[in-house]
């Protein structure tokens, strides 16, 4: 989409010690924005991204027109049901995962990859993203990586840039709210419930009204009623007037999750 930060350079490392070749779409899709507001708001600097891919060492940047991806014409929208109508597809209207998956599968057809990678943060896009190229069998690897956290462990995303000093700082409660449920896992509850009251109290103090906050099936995204297999805690709120998401991967089979205490940060600069 653009405003490339660290955590997109970090999935293109991976693809470069992965793949002899990389290719990076760079393409805000306006069909995936049910606000045009959201649209007109969201970051964009081509030559900054451009240079960034260079320093990578990508050997393609593909940036289409938009015309190109949608001619005069098109009347094609590729839809999943099911696991698109909760959470971000509740709270953003179908057509948002439709502009998601249609565009996904115009990019995958035009460039042809053998693999594709994601960001876990956007955990419900990419299990979005698994089951169209399984439904549809396209002949592509799906890889998610780890979320880049900041050092106090906001999730990167380019809509940061559009928090105020003090909503960036009420911000890292996202972060903090997952860790909370984290903590109360890893000591042994397993209600729902209880660890959505134990992340709800980090967001309240810092005066944050979620969208969610939810612990669904980290396969099917349907909620849960007790913790017996992997769960996905996900949350979404606005901080001010910009939206953010995060989630945390809850595994009852481990005795920590790895991502929630040792996050991957972004590099700091002095």
């Amino acid at each position: 989409m653009g405003a490339l930060h660290d955590g997109h350079l970090s999935l293109m490392r991976q693809a470069r010690c992965d793949c002899d070749v990389v290719v990076v779409s760079l393409f805000v899709n306006p069909t995936q924005f049910n606000d045009p507001a959201d649209l007109d708001r969201y970051p964009a600097d081509h030559e900054r991204d451009e240079a960034l891919a260079a320093e990578l060492g990508v050997d393609v940047l593909f940036s289409p027109p938009a015309q190109e991806v949608y001619p005069r014409g098109f009347a094609t929208t590729v839809s999943v049901a099911g696991i698109t109508e909760t959470l971000e597809g509740a709270h953003r209207g179908r057509a948002h995962f439709d502009g998601v998956t249609t565009v996904v599968t115009k990019l995958l057809n035009m460039v042809g990859p053998d693999v594709a990678y994601f960001g876990q943060k956007d955990a419900q896009q990419a299990l979005v993203i698994r089951r169209l190229v399984r439904d549809l069998d396209i002949p592509v690897r799906i890889e998610v990586c780890p979320t880049v956290r900041e050092p106090d462990g906001l999730a990167l995303s380019s809509r940061n840039a559009h928090l105020s000093a003090d909503e960036r700082a009420r911000a890292a409660a996202l972060h903090r709210a997952l860790f909370a449920a984290q903590q109360a896992f890893s000591a042994g509850e397993r209600d729902p419930a209880a660890l959505r009251t134990r992340a709800l109290a980090e967001l309240t103090a810092a005066a944050i009204e979620p969208d969610y906050l939810e612990f669904v099936s980290a396969e099917t995204l349907e909620p849960v009623g007790q913790i017996e297999r992997d769960v996905l805690a996900v949350l979404a709120a606005h901080v001010g007037a910009t939206r953010l998401i995060d989630n945390q991967l809850l595994q009852p089979s481990l005795n920590h999750n790895r991502e929630v205490a040792t996050p991957q940060r972004a590099p700091t600069t002095a």
